[in-house]
């Protein structure tokens, strides 16, 4: 299916603010990294500066897959998305590269980060683990969101 085909039906394409709202009100995704098979997905908790680019904390070592990928990725994907009903949903696709931010900078955006959504359990093991951080600045994104039922169905019929 096509977004045209989508489009047809109901779905809007978001524009740059109500994009930056989305990504403001969510705090999880799926990063996406080349590998030579088949892209390496892993959820992740992310923090937004409200403008274009999202922080991640890394857990773990210098051993971690994740943490080699992104070194040698110049460009990821990363896709937030929230879906209350097959009617009520909405999706964020950021494309752009990620990098190391150096300690020294941490506190610059600590509340943003700090916003990011995490498993109690990450953050007992962050307390005795080597954390990294890294942000992806969205070079391009897109949004697409449906509100409302599909052409055809009304309230009487649902």
């Amino acid at each position: 299916m096509t977004v045209t085909a989508l489009l047809d039906e109901g779905v809007t394409e978001m524009d740059d603010g109500a994009i930056q709202s989305f990504l403001s009100s969510q705090r999880q995704g799926v990063l996406g990294l080349p590998t030579a098979d088949a892209p390496y997905l892993l959820p992740m908790s992310y923090g937004f500066d409200g403008e274009s680019t999202l922080y991640f904390t890394f857990i773990g070592g210098t051993e971690s897959r994740k943490r080699a990928l992104v070194e040698r990725t110049a460009t990821a994907r990363f896709l937030v998305y929230s879906a209350q009903t097959p009617f009520n949903w909405q999706s964020v696709q950021l494309v752009g590269p990620v990098e190391a931010v150096p300690q020294g900078e941490w506190e610059r955006f600590a509340a943003t980060e700090e916003s990011a959504w995490r498993p109690e359990v990450f953050e007992q093991v962050m307390e005795n683990s080597e954390v990294s951080v890294y942000k992806l600045r969205a070079e391009e994104w897109t949004g697409l969101r449906h509100t409302g039922l599909p052409s055809g169905m009304d309230e009487d019929t649902a």
